[in-house]
């Protein structure tokens, strides 16, 4: 688990880089444009690393899989290969996500308004912007978000109804306490990070986008990636203590 937190939290990182140091350096240096290479670029690594998560997200549900329901084998089933593997091809499938909304962008004309209603460049707001038809774009769009969106979806629900079928099966209340502890946290960062993300992408073609879908950019990009150390953290014993502690004023 904690190798693929690490890469999480590399994830993390990078979404927040990719986004956040442009905006400010375009406030403090009051530059407000944005070149069109630029733009693309954003955007590809923006979803190739939101792609990384989303896949790593599901590595790491079927990591809980193989350690409560099959622990006996869990060693040689998840060992540092398999791992890699799982990272390796999360990156994969990743970069032919990003490839492929960067390039189906790169078809639309850009003739009229110029100005993004936003902080990054991302799918919502370049096709309000496009003087090109872009119903065929967004039924690509649609057909590749939901194999990346509803099969992990699908695979990270089957391994928890497998995880929660194991652990109605543990007789010791304490035991259940413990199994479910450790899903805890990453089923909380998974209903985070895809409630978000299908409130900002299913909504692709509306008439109007509004300052609602800025404050998911800004869940999206800066509070969803600082929140997951927190939520992970807080499963450590010392640190549940350090802010009781806090809290408590001693």
């Amino acid at each position: 688990m904690y190798f693929f937190l690490g890469n999480l939290s590399m994830m993390d990182i990078g979404c927040i880089s990719v986004t956040i140091p442009s905006m400010l350096g375009r406030l403090l240096s009051h530059k407000h444009t944005v070149p069109y290479g630029a733009c693309l670029t954003q955007l590809f690594f923006f979803h190739l690393l939101v792609g990384v998560d989303c896949f790593l997200l599901t590595a790491m549900a079927h990591d809980r899989f193989l350690a409560i329901c099959q622990p006996l084998t869990y060693s040689t089933r998840m060992s540092q290969t398999v791992q890699r593997i799982l990272v390796a091809a999360s990156w994969a499938c990743a970069f032919s996500n990003a490839l492929t909304h960067t390039v189906a962008i790169s078809t639309f004309n850009f003739c009229g308004p110029n100005v993004i209603d936003h902080f990054y460049c991302d799918l919502p707001q370049l096709f309000q912007l496009s003087c090109s038809s872009t119903q065929l774009n967004e039924l690509l769009l649609f057909a590749v978000g939901f194999i990346m969106a509803g099969t992990p979806v699908v695979l990270i629900v089957t391994s928890y109804i497998h995880v929660a079928a194991a652990v109605l099966r543990i007789h010791s209340a304490e035991g259940r306490k413990k199994a479910f502890s450790t899903c805890s946290s990453h089923l909380t960062v998974v209903a985070i990070f895809y409630g978000s993300g299908i409130f900002n992408y299913m909504r692709l073609g509306s008439a109007k986008l509004s300052d609602k879908d800025k404050a998911i950019g800004v869940f999206n990009t800066v509070i969803n990636p600082m929140l997951n150390p927190i939520i992970y953290s807080l499963r450590n014993p010392d640190v549940q203590a350090a802010l009781w502690k806090v809290l408590l004023g001693r």
